[in-house]
This record gives structure tokens, sequence and C-alpha cells, in this order.
């Protein structure tokens, strides 16, 4: 399996022909990780951008009175890092931590940097990503900041609309700043709203 959907992801992304990128996928590190395992910790230099084959991750901290807040859920096919640690080689501030039993592949800076080189207009899709995920967190942001927990929560199934199952409702509060008696209430009253259609 050893980078076969991170081949797949690229190859229908980028309109290029396997071979193009055989060579460097090949090369990557393909983690196979038990569910609970961390790759991240707090206060570790994160080296990588996690790309998740199979399984769930999760992105998260845990602030001075020991509460969790989610930054992220990473499904399969999507690009998990902590930017700040990887890029401005600070200490990483979060944890990253599987869900699920995973595949993960493990990239690093010259595997982006050969592929750059080797497939030019990967330069502009990987660009194109990192402005989506901007824009992403962004919307976050303004949503955690002037939207009711009902928004919050039909955005977040929006965003993740397979894992709503995978994960448990007090980890879904947290990605959305709420308790979990709130979100109760939300999908009660989202339920009662759908029954009445």
């Amino acid at each position: 399996m050893n980078g076969l959907h991170l081949k797949t992801f690229l190859t229908s992304n980028l309109d290029v022909d396997e071979e193009e990128i055989d060579s460097l996928v090949a090369n990557c590190r393909v983690m196979q990780v038990n569910k609970e395992t961390f790759l991240l910790q707090k206060g570790e230099h994160c080296r990588h951008t996690f790309f998740v084959e199979k399984g769930l991750l999760r992105q998260y901290s845990i602030d001075e009175r020991g509460k969790e807040h989610i930054l992220s859920f990473a499904p399969e096919n999507w690009f998990v890092t902590d930017r700040e640690s990887a890029y401005f080689n600070q200490p990483s501030a979060y944890y990253i931590q599987a869900l699920e039993d995973s595949h993960v592949v493990l990239i690093d800076d010259d595997f982006i940097q050969r592929l750059s080189q080797k497939i030019p207009k990967f330069t502009e899709f990987n660009n194109r990503l990192l402005h989506n995920h901007i824009r992403q967190q962004q919307h976050r942001i303004n949503l955690l900041l002037s939207a009711v927990a009902e928004d919050r929560y039909l955005q977040f199934v929006a965003m993740y609309p397979d894992i709503l199952l995978r994960v448990p409702q007090a980890m879904i509060a947290s990605y959305l700043g709420i308790t979990p008696e709130s979100l109760s209430r939300v999908r009660k009253e989202l339920a009662r709203k759908n029954s009445k259609r």
C-alpha cells in the first residue's frame, strides 16, 4: 500500500501520468498506526505533513485547565500538520493522534521540492490547497466568533459528512466549541425540525 492512495490523489488532481510520480511516491514512508497512537505531541517538532490513506486523525490542543480543543479532523485523503512547527521550527502546541487504525504517508519538505521540480504544475496545485486551507480556517474562525451552535454543527456536517458516526459526540462538541449537552440539544432540535417536513 506504499503511497498508493497518495499517488491516486496526485494523478487525479494534477492530470499527470502515474510514471511521473511513481519513483517519488515510492520513497515516501507509510506508517501503519494503531488507534490512539500519537504522530505528534506537544513540545515536539513537527517534521512532516501527514496524508491519511486509511483511517482518521485529529489535531488538538489541551489548555491549562486540561480541556481539549480539537482544531481539525483528517479522514481519508486529507492532509494534517502543524505548520508553525514544521515551517517555523517551533515546538508544537498540538497533538496529532489516530482515532482509528490508520495508514498515513509521511511527507517531508524534500518530497515537496522534488515533486515541484519534476512536475511544475504541482506548485500551483499546492498553492491552491494552501489557500483553500486558509479560507476554511478563516470561515471556521468566523463561525466560532459569530455563529450559533446549530449553524456551526451544520457546517461541520457539510465539511465532514463521513465521520459523524466515527467520532464520539464529545469530540464533535470540542471541535464546535460547545458542550456535549449543547450539541445534544442542537441535534434533537434539528431532528424535530426535519420530522415536521
